[in-house]
């Protein structure tokens, strides 16, 4: 299955395919209105400049991010893009410092995400730090060069999501936290950044990397966009704790001198995320709650469904609360909107695209639609489709009517076909056989690709490689159609998908292990929420019968906790620290680093125990040709 190339040709038959699948797939709504130049004028507002060296690096010298990577954007949009994409990449290529209003900057560019800094009487709030502790302080750096050295005297943490909290440390030096700088945070925070990122880690690291490309060129036929940002940063992650929660809307604090408004927005975009305002400068932050894109409601790298209702009411709630008393919005993603008249038509119109996306999901749904029925039929109405900031660079519109249908109706549809659906290898392989077998599968979907049904020809080769994973002429082939279907997308996250897809084929399953866990998430998560990590790594097949008991002292934090695998299940309970005689004393750091990063236990129960767990870490697992096939299929 190994193949020197990295991504299949653009070869003859796939370079005459183009045209027509260009055509086939073209968005069924028009573009909005061309001459609209608003976001181009937003875009520009305030730039104060940027750094000189386009390339942010580690401290060991690796590159984190260069800025001149997507610089192609600036001509014409090339054939291998969707226009609208395209354009969408240009407004989002532009990096530096810029002055929203007086006493308030964006560092945008440096990440996926924007950093704001908001001039306090002695130093700077900061919100959203970034990604990375290296993008971060490449951000504050400008800053100081262009507006003057300051401290940092509060930190802003919008939401639960690593793009707004990752590069902590980049900006917040030991000292900083020793003299004791504010950290503020939505109620809920440390809790919320845990289940997304530890638990279920593993899996959603190895599908971001569809979601966002990593092994894609920067070109014109590879990544371009993700639709909200240019590019996520590779550098280093850090958590530094809130030590302030904001629980209720209205909540104020004044830090360094400046008023601070908060609106609380659970269960939106992130289960714990909060909106803020500023009423001396009249500027409201809508988080991540608005941007220049539908979001998603079931993000593809993996998360829990969000509630699009929610996130429409929360919306309407900013609009009432501040609307009347806003001059401009900004995001943590994309540029600010001007004007107080921008400002109200924006956030209302973001209300609405989320209201009608759940609206009409449910509507159809309850008229007997199947989630797959409502993702192909539903449509913008005009109005929301006629603004370029409703378009699905980042969120689809049926992808996301899909979450809608899954958040109140789970993955069935009732049909009963689905109780038992086959697994992948074992379907694709009797599908294959019923239509006759591997060459007729495969000429089947040459002759619908000749025709433009480009998507059909890929469900059918999919089910060839499926049945045969070693046939490298059909992964060849559907890598080049996977090509074609991403070109056209509007949709950032669609294109990379497809491209990612597309390279796997044909080189097997790319990037190395999967990362540790970040030591920040370690030291502040939660003993307990460890052990739920732990316990989904329990391997039945080495536990086997076996049932053992123990009990768990880490001195330095008082706490003893007892462990107990039987079932093949891992349980736990606190003990009483100072009735815990006869427990494993150890550090919390060396448990960890015996359970989760491969060390040894200094306890023959506990290393015993420890046994019957998976390593840490991992290969990447395939996603488009089967996993290890199971013995004994069922036929």
């Amino acid at each position: 299955m190994k193949s020197t190339r990295t991504r299949p040709p653009l070869g003859a038959l796939a370079a005459s395919l183009l045209l027509v699948v260009l055509v086939a797939t073209a968005p069924a709504l028009a573009d909005p209105d061309p001459s609209d130049r608003r976001d181009y004028t937003f875009v520009e507002r305030g730039f104060l400049g940027t750094r000189a060296d386009p390339l942010i690096k580690a401290a060991d010298g690796n590159v984190v991010l260069n800025l001149d990577a997507f610089a192609f954007t600036s001509g014409p949009a090339a054939a291998t893009v969707n226009p609208s994409l395209w354009r969408q990449a240009q407004l989002l290529s532009k990096h530096g410092l810029f002055e929203v209003v007086d006493g308030v900057y964006q560092v945008r560019g440096f990440d996926i995400s924007n950093i704001t800094f908001i001039e306090g009487e002695a130093g700077w709030i900061i919100i959203d730090p970034l990604t990375t502790t290296e993008t971060a302080a490449a951000a504050y750096a400008l800053v100081s060069e262009k507006l003057g050295q300051r401290p940092v005297s509060a930190v802003i943490y919008t939401h639960s999501h690593v793009d707004h909290f990752g590069g902590a440390r980049g900006v917040l030096t030991d000292a900083d936290l020793a003299r004791g700088v504010p950290i503020i945070a939505p109620k809920g925070f440390i809790e919320e950044v845990v289940s997304e990122n530890v638990i279920a880690g593993p899996a959603m690291m190895r599908r971001g990397m569809y979601q966002f490309a990593a092994a894609a060129p920067r070109a014109p036929d590879g990544y371009v966009s993700v639709g909200i940002g240019l590019q996520a940063p590779r550098g280093t992650v850090s958590l530094v704790p809130p030590t302030i929660e904001i629980e209720q809307t209205g909540q104020t604090l004044t830090l360094d001198g400046v008023m601070v408004e908060f609106q609380m927005t659970p269960g939106t975009e992130a289960p714990a995320e909060m909106n803020i305002y500023l009423p001396k400068q009249r500027v409201l932050d809508l988080a991540e709650n608005a941007s220049p894109s539908l979001h998603n409601i079931l993000t593809p790298r993996g998360a829990q469904v969000r509630d699009s209702l929610s996130w429409s009411v929360g919306l309407g709630e900013a609009l009432s609360l501040y609307g009347a008393r806003s001059d401009v919005v900004m995001m943590s993603h994309g540029w600010p909107r001007f004007g107080g008249d921008e400002v109200r038509s924006f956030i209302a119109n973001q209300r609405d695209l989320y209201k009608f996306l759940h609206d009409q999901s449910v509507r159809m749904m309850n008229q007997g639609m199947t989630p797959d029925e409502i993702a192909n039929r539903i449509e913008l109405p005009p109005g929301i489709a006629d603004e370029w900031y409703s378009r699905g660079y980042y969120g689809n519109l049926s992808f996301n009517a899909r979450a809608v249908y899954q958040r109140y109706m789970g993955w069935f549809d009732s049909n009963p076909v689905n109780l038992q659906p086959f697994e992948p290898a074992e379907e694709a392989r009797r599908y294959v056989e019923a239509m006759g077998g591997r060459d007729a599968v495969v000429g089947r979907a040459e002759a619908s690709a000749k025709t433009g049904d480009v998507r059909w020809a890929s469900e059918l080769l999919n089910r060839v490689v499926f049945a045969d994973p070693s046939d490298m002429a059909a992964r060849t082939l559907l890598a080049q159609y996977y090509e074609q279907l991403a070109y056209p997308q509007e949709n950032g996250v669609w294109r990379n998908i497809y491209l990612t897809g597309a390279a796997e084929l044909i080189n097997g399953p790319l990037g190395g292990p999967t990362p540790a866990v970040p030591p920040d998430y370690l030291r502040v998560t939660p003993t307990v929420m460890l052990l739920d990590l732990l316990a989904t790594r329990l391997d039945p097949n080495k536990a086997g019968r076996n049932e053992e008991s123990l009990v768990l002292r880490f001195p330095e934090r008082q706490e003893a906790v007892r462990l107990t695998v039987r079932n093949a299940v891992l349980t736990y309970d606190p003990v009483e620290f100072a009735n815990s005689d006869g427990a494993v004393t150890l550090s919390r750091a060396a448990f960890l680093g015996a359970a989760l990063g491969g060390g040894n236990a200094p306890d023959a129960g506990l290393a015993r125990m420890l046994s019957w767990f998976d390593p840490a870490g991992g290969q990447p697992f395939p996603i488009v040709s089967p996993t290890t096939p199971l013995a004994g299929a069922a036929r």
